[in-house]
Formats: C-alpha cells, sequence, structure tokens
C-alpha cells in the first residue's frame, strides 16, 4: 500500500533544513579531527586524499551506491570546498588510490565515530516516540551481501539457500531502532554465521533506563532477558506458545503474573524472575495465529493496560521500516556492498549506517518544526534532496586537519 506524503506547513520545504549539509551537520569535522586524532589516522604528510576527507567520501558512498569510486569523489571534492585545507589542492584520485586511502583509514575509526555520534534523538515532543512515560525502541537483526571474493566469502562467509549456497558473502547485524525516528543505533555486524542472539548481546548495553524494548519471539531466552532487563530498561518481547508460564495470579486486565527460570530443571530450586503474561487474539485478521503471547517486566497493569501493551507490540514493526530504508532506498535492493576486501566492508557498513542516522536527523528536524510524525516524511524524497544538495553545501565554519594538532576554526563564514 502506498504511503500518502504528508506536506510540511504551507512555505517551509524539507530543503531548508540542509543549509548546513546533512553529513558535517550530524557529524562535525570537530568530532572526525577528534577520532582520528585518537586513533592515530591523522594524516602525517600532505596526500591526494588526507584521512578527514575519506570518511566523509565514505559516508558519501552510501547517498550514491550505483555511482562509481571517482564520480562520488569528484561530486564531493567539487561541492564541498570546506573539506579542503586553505590553498589546498584535492585532486580525485583514481581507483587505486581511492583504495590505498581507505585502506590506511581502515573500519576503527569510523566504527568509533559511529559509536560516539549515532545515538537516539527523539525529544519530548517528538511524535510516536513514546508510550505513556516509555521511551519506545525495538531490537532486531538483519543481512547484507557483500562483493562476491574470496577474502570476503572467508570472513562473511556464505549463507545456505535450498539448492547449495547463496552466490554473495553475506554480513549479518543487529541494532535498536527509535521507533519514533527510525533511528538505528547500538549496531553491531559479524559474519552470516554469527546467530542474531549472540551480536543482541553486544547490541542491548545500549538500552537505557526509561526506554520500553520490544522484540520478537525468536530473541527471548532467559540469559538475554536478564541481561537486557538488568539495563533498567523495561522490555515487551513475544514468546513461543510452547513456553510453560503457570499463572500465579490473574489480574483485572486479564493478563497473569508468572515466573521464568533459567531451564525446566531448575524450576524447584530457584526462585526465578517474575514477568507479566499478555495473551490476545486478533479477531478477523487473515493468517493471524491463534493465540499471540507478551511477556512484560511492566508488572503493574493499571500502569500499563494488556490491551495497550498487545496493541504497542505491534509498532515492532517500526524497525522493519528502518530497514528497508537503509536496504533498499538508500542502499538498493539488488545492490551488494561494493568493497572487495573484509575490513572496507565493514568501514563501508557503519558508513552506510551513519548516511541513515544523517537523513533521519534532518528528517526529524523538519518534523518538530512542522510539528508532525517524523512517519509521515517520504524517507526516499529526502535522500534525493540531499543529493542534490550535496554538490552546493555552505557551512558556517572550515576546520584545518593537520597531522598532531587540534582542529582550528576558519575565521571565513563560508567556504
Amino acid at each position: 500500500m502506498a504511503r500518502t506524503l504528508a506536506e510540511l506547513p504551507k512555505g517551509s520545504r524539507i530543503t531548508d533544513y540542509i543549509s548546513l549539509g546533512v553529513l558535517s551537520k550530524t557529524f562535525p569535522p570537530e568530532k572526525v579531527a577528534q577520532v582520528l586524532e585518537r586513533t592515530g589516522k591523522v594524516s602525517q604528510r600532505q596526500r591526494d586524499l588526507p584521512a578527514h576527507v575519506v570518511v566523509y567520501y565514505v559516508m558519501a558512498l552510501g547517498l550514491f551506491m550505483g555511482v562509481s569510486y571517482r564520480e562520488v569523489l569528484r561530486c564531493l571534492l567539487e561541492g564541498v570546498t570546506w573539506l579542503k585545507s586553505p590553498g589546498a589542492k584535492v585532486k580525485v584520485a583514481g581507483k587505486s588510490g581511492i583504495s590505498q586511502a581507505r585502506t590506511r583509514l581502515g573500519y576503527g575509526p569510523v566504527k568509533e565515530l559511529h559509536d560516539q555520534v549515532v545515538k537516539p534523538i527523539a525529544r519530548d515532543d517528538t511524535k510516536g516516540a513514546w508510550y505513556r512515560q516509555w521511551h519506545l525502541v525495538t531490537l532486531d537483526g538483519s543481512t547484507m551481501e557483500t562483493a562476491d571474493t574470496k577474502e570476503n566469502e572467508k570472513a562473511f562467509g556464505l549463507p545456505g539457500a535450498p539448492r547449495g549456497k547463496s552466490g554473495y558473502p553475506q554480513l549479518r547485524f543487529v541494532s535498536l531502532v527509535e521507533n519514533g525516528t527510525h533511528v538505528l543505533f547500538g549496531t553491531e555486524m559479524g559474519d552470516c554465521r554469527t546467530g542474531e542472539i549472540t551480536l543482541a548481546k553486544q547490541v542491548i548495553v545500549h538500552l537505557q533506563p526509561g526506554m520500553l524494548c520490544l522484540a520478537d519471539r525468536n530473541f527471548f531466552g532467559f540469559e538475554l532477558w536478564g541481561k537486557a532487563h538488568s539495563t533498567e530498561a523495561d522490555l515487551l518481547w513475544r514468546i513461543r506458545k510452547n513456553l510453560v508460564l503457570p499463572c500465579q495470579e490473574r489480574l483485572p486486565d486479564g493478563s497473569y503474573l508468572s515466573r521464568i527460570y533459567p531451564s525446566a530443571d531448575r524450576r524447584h530450586n530457584t526462585k526465578g524472575v517474575a514477568v507479566r503474561v499478555v495473551e490476545y487474539r486478533l479477531e478477523g485478521v487473515a493468517d493471524a495465529e491463534e493465540v499471540y503471547r507478551l511477556l512484560t517486566t511492566i508488572l503493574d497493569h493499571e500502569k500499563a493496560p494488556a490491551d495497550e501493551l498487545a496493541a504497542l507490540y505491534h509498532q515492532r514493526w517500526e524497525i522493519e521500516s528502518a530497514l528497508d530504508e537503509l536496504k533498499t532506498h538508500l542502499k538498493g535492493s539488488r545492490i551488494q556492498l561494493r568493497s572487495k576486501t573484509p575490513d572496507l566492508v565493514r568501514q563501508e557498513f557503519y558508513s552506510l549506517m551513519m548516511t541513515h542516522f544523517a537523513v533521519r536527523g534532518l528528517m526529524h528536524e523538519a518534523a518538530i518544526k512542522g510539528d508532525m510524525d517524523p512517519d509521515d516524511l517520504s524517507f526516499v524524497h529526502a535522500v534525493r534532496v540531499i543529493r542534490r544538495k550535496l554538490l552546493r553545501i555552505p557551512l558556517k565554519s572550515a576546520t584545518r586537519f593537520a597531522p598532531n594538532r587540534p582542529p582550528v576554526r576558519s575565521k571565513s563564514a563560508t567556504p
């Protein structure tokens, strides 16, 4: 079903919110310089492609997945003149020069920049980001195909297929999504042989008190549940229908209190963990299951009634929309990550995540100023605007990059 494109208030456009350049605004040159300095990746001599240029370049690749390496670099350097130190001439390097520059930068600085900057952005007035007092997030995972090289196949593996194996190596990743903004954060990736539960153990440390985390039944397990709850976030996860959960107390809203245990044989010698169970049916819905079961850490039915939690759980599909934005509209549904080596695949993957974050940050700002739900804005339209605007980005300040020296602001207001 096609979405009807909502409009911003009369007289305003989404392009009005991109005057500083979405990449540089979200990932300021000063922050890039700090990360490069800390990771020892600041260019030690004048190069055709200094490290800070490469950081923005790999993010720009995420906006132009179907465009050649050199063409993306040409567009970036012609349009974004603030990347260059005063008086410097940055040449459009050949394909091998670009590959060497990306290899010098490596994967570490990009991952660190991602981890430092990519965070939830919802405000108190962000529509769709809250349920009562809880900040809504969802846990889920997906996969991406990489370039078909022997190095990538060895590092990431080939997923199984009905007849043998898939044609492309594949990485797996798990993320949290901020429901109201579609921001993907806390992302961890691995090879396709790494299970989602393994990655989820690293991701859930990004949960915070006051959050309510939704997750599908594939994630439930005593260990992961306990680790997620130890962050002081609340949980609302679907569970398998064959999980034994005896009713200890029936509550007025139809839900009931029970306990979960590390294993069935330890029910009699451990206290277990108190949980609340919500069971419901979807009447009149084609292909609906007979009964849906949810488990939550919110034991007080008055704070979160069962019927509201049942309706709320289906917002878990917000992450499917976010993943579709990332994999279909930004990367391209039939386009693989183009990097030929595992380290550059990891670099490209986290750069793509940062580009998605920058686009979503722009859309959130536009929605706040327009008093709208971010879901009512078109992600595809936002990406198209950014691609057009990338060629003419003014900045309020420029940054001079030099080895072993902190960034210095230029006095010039525009490039």
